[in-house]
């Protein structure tokens, strides 16, 4: 028994030290962009502007791409809202599909058939291949229209079939395209009554990155990377990114081709901007959707955003300019997760060694090792930063959503950890299998449209 108990002990001190370290330098990181944004903020700069204070619009076809696989059940109800709120705008809206999905074929032509500006475009290839490769192919068939037709766009917009668009999106586009060549608007999860916690952890997670991260990130001048759903880029900056690849603007064995567009046109000298701005009646413009609302569909797509930013992304992005102190930061940042989530299960590891190492001690009828006073004080400091990350999670998430999401936003902290670490396991598992030769496909999860919204 005494040997058993000994080794706990030995576990519990050895996970704490480590769980502690790592958490001492997380914290740190997140508490110096922090410290950008709050000083931002202190010295005058503001994260939102109002739409009354943008420049005046410009003129230019807009080119919308959405992807769509699988998507009968969304993509009739998607393209109809966007087609109203967006009016009488000069705008496209290329719809790529698969030969092999006839119900989102036959979705697509009952709205392209009564609005000639959507247009169906057929992918070459069976489905799924992956994201990217059906933007290529959204990308030759705006090459072709253009020099059919003897026009040229002004800039490529991006969104998913599930997306809910706001009616100001292009305005905003057409008022920051020219000083800026890539702009970002926010994402907002939209609310799942029936999954608080599961879909509700999107809720936390976007309102801190977009309310926070990203416009610190913007301040600091380092490379932004793009959500893949309300963003627009300067269609001559993309056509430079399709010459710079070889003629396709997006690599077909990317899982997030979003994030590598964001920085690769940041590498190429794009001005970007992460766009919050408020409309007359002051809310955010942002697109809105339903984020997975079942613990297997979040893992999976978490797991697919972790292997594209964080592992494959890794490989394929390499890192930015040697001076570029700010642009190295952010990668390290986008790339920490896997030791994170490393960090955080030795954590979860050192809480049980320490539970069971209490009641180990407390059967054989003597005191448990007490921690020294270093650890005591290391402990305390990890204490309070978690308490700090806890309170900027609700307040940014109570500013987005009221403040009964912010009050949810703490035990969803537990949720999250829990899909990000079944993400980590399956990340890992899918990457091994890329490394050993197997091609990526779209690894989509089911998506979900408003049954009952405002056109």
């Amino acid at each position: 028994m005494g040997g058993i108990i000994a080794a706990i002990d030995a576990i519990a001190r050895e996970t704490v030290i480590l769980a502690c370290i790592g958490f001492l330098i997380g914290g740190i990181d997140d508490l110096a962009l922090d410290a950008v944004y709050w000083l931002g903020r202190l010295t005058g700069r503001r994260p939102d502007m109002r739409i009354e204070d943008l420049p005046a619009p410009t003129a230019g076809r807009i080119a919308i791409f959405v992807p769509a696989w699988d998507e009968a059940g969304v993509i009739g109800r998607m393209l109809a809202t966007t087609l109203a709120r967006f009016g009488d705008d000069d705008f496209r809206l290329y719809v790529g599909v698969y030969p092999n999905d006839r119900a989102t074929i036959d979705a697509v032509s009952v709205v392209a058939e009564t609005d000639p500006r959507v247009r169906l475009v057929i992918n070459i290839r069976s489905g799924p291949t992956t994201k990217a490769d059906c933007l290529n192919q959204l990308w030759d068939a705006l090459l072709r229209e253009e020099g059919a037709e003897g026009w040229s766009a002004k800039a490529v917009a991006f969104h998913d079939a599930e997306d809910v668009v706001h009616r100001d999106e292009l305005r905003v586009y057409r008022a920051l395209l020219g000083k800026h060549q890539v702009i970002q608007l926010p994402v907002m999860p939209l609310v799942d009554r029936g999954s608080p916690l599961v879909a509700g952890h999107y809720i936390d997670e976007f309102a801190e990155a977009h309310g926070l991260r990203l416009v610190a990130r913007g301040w600091l001048g380092a490379p932004m990377p793009l959500a893949g759903v309300g963003c627009a880029i300067d269609r001559a900056l993309l056509e430079r990114v399709a010459e710079a690849r070889g003629g396709l603007p997006f690599d077909a064995d990317s899982l997030t081709e979003d994030y590598e567009l964001g920085l690769r046109t940041a590498m190429l000298g794009g001005r970007q901007i992460f766009a919050r701005v408020r409309d007359a009646d002051g809310r955010v413009i942002a697109v809105a959707e339903y984020f997975p609302n079942t613990v297997r569909e979040a893992v999976a797509q978490k797991a697919r955003w972790m292997i594209g930013i964080a592992l494959d992304g890794w490989d394929r992005l390499g890192w930015g300019r040697a001076s570029d102190w700010r642009d190295h930061w952010m990668r390290l940042r986008d790339r920490r997760a896997p030791l994170s989530l490393l960090v955080l299960f030795t954590a979860y590891v050192a809480l049980m060694a320490w539970g069971a190492s209490l009641a180990l001690h407390w059967l054989a009828g003597d005191r448990a090792p007490q921690p020294s006073e270093p650890m005591m004080v290391l402990l305390t400091i990890n204490a309070a930063m978690l308490a700090w990350r806890l309170v900027m999670r609700a307040w940014f998430t109570g500013r987005a959503y009221g403040w009964w999401q912010a009050f949810l936003s703490l035990p969803r902290v537990l949720v999250g950890n829990f899909i990000a670490l079944m993400a980590a396991r399956a990340a890992m598992s899918r990457y091994v299998a890329a490394l050993r030769g197997r091609r990526p496909v779209w690894d989509k999860t089911r998506h979900r449209f408003p049954e009952a919204i405002e056109p």
